[in-house]
């Protein structure tokens, strides 16, 4: 098994933090991974991706060339990015900010990913959903091993949000399953 999952967005929507907590889940379901952050310098507003690569056998590079999924958060994600998603692959698309569902030969999550986060009255939960339904999407992992690992990786300080984050991640799992289906 090998997952190489490439994420974007505008720094601070979560893409850095969504990228740890994927790579910490997948240790702490004993799998090897690496994750691969780039950031422009600017605090927000800037851009960001990381490539977390998840397998049961050895690393190698990485970096991916051909993802076999991503997370995508806002248009100019889905304009600079989409096109090198392997056939067959998933992408999840936050459809709050991208309304226009994405054409390839890969399967597609519209995740309302902002309108969810307000629903919960959180809107840094935004990463979150969009997480929760890549794990759905892929089965690689349960959003509550998501949530565990959130957990042990978050600072006792903010374990106060872990109901929203939580809520999140079982919303968008709800959208990730219709994936699979």
């Amino acid at each position: 098994m090998r997952e190489e999952l490439f994420m974007a967005g505008l720094g601070g929507q979560g893409v850095n933090l969504a990228g740890q907590l994927i790579a910490r889940a997948g240790m702490d379901i004993g799998l090897n991974v690496s994750w691969f952050p780039i950031y422009s310098p600017e605090v927000r507003g800037g851009y960001s991706t990381c490539t977390i690569v998840l397998t049961d056998g050895r690393v190698g590079s990485p970096t991916s060339e051909h993802p076999t999924s991503m997370i995508l958060m806002d248009p100019t994600a889905v304009e600079n990015f989409a096109a090198p998603l392997v056939r067959g692959g998933l992408m999840v698309v936050n459809s709050s900010l991208v309304p226009e569902r994405p054409e390839g030969d890969f399967r597609v999550l519209m995740v309302p990913a902002n309108d969810i986060a307000a629903e919960i009255g959180n809107e840094r939960t935004v990463n979150m959903a969009l997480i929760g339904a890549w794990a759905a999407g892929t089965g690689l992992m349960d959003v509550e091993d998501v949530a565990g690992s959130l957990r042990a990786m978050l600072p006792e300080r903010h374990h106060r949000h872990m109901p929203d984050n939580e809520n999140a991640l079982k919303r968008g799992a709800e959208i990730g399953e219709t994936a699979r289906l």
